[in-house]
């Protein structure tokens, strides 16, 4: 196990089912979260995948960037804490 993994909280199955949902329309959404250096961040961009590896989950969006799916905090104007 990677010491990204190790690090990985996991998300619950509701909300990832909620950003499948969004990675399958195609349409761009409003994503709050923070980066690697714990600063919060928000865009509005398209999510294009959504994927496990090593131990943690991500998702892509239409810009090529990557997030690790534990550092969202509100997507398309659902905050991952109601979950």
């Amino acid at each position: 196990m990677t010491s990204t993994a190790a690090q990985y909280s996991p998300i619950s199955c509701e909300f990832h089912d909620r950003l499948e949902d969004l990675a399958t329309v195609r349409r761009p959404t409003q994503i709050h979260y923070r980066d690697a250096d714990g600063l919060l961040q928000q865009r509005t961009e398209t999510i294009t995948d959504v994927y496990s590896l090593g131990g943690a989950e991500y998702l892509t969006l239409k810009t090529g960037e990557t997030l690790r799916l534990d550092q969202l905090l509100e997507v398309d104007g659902e905050k991952l804490a109601d979950y």
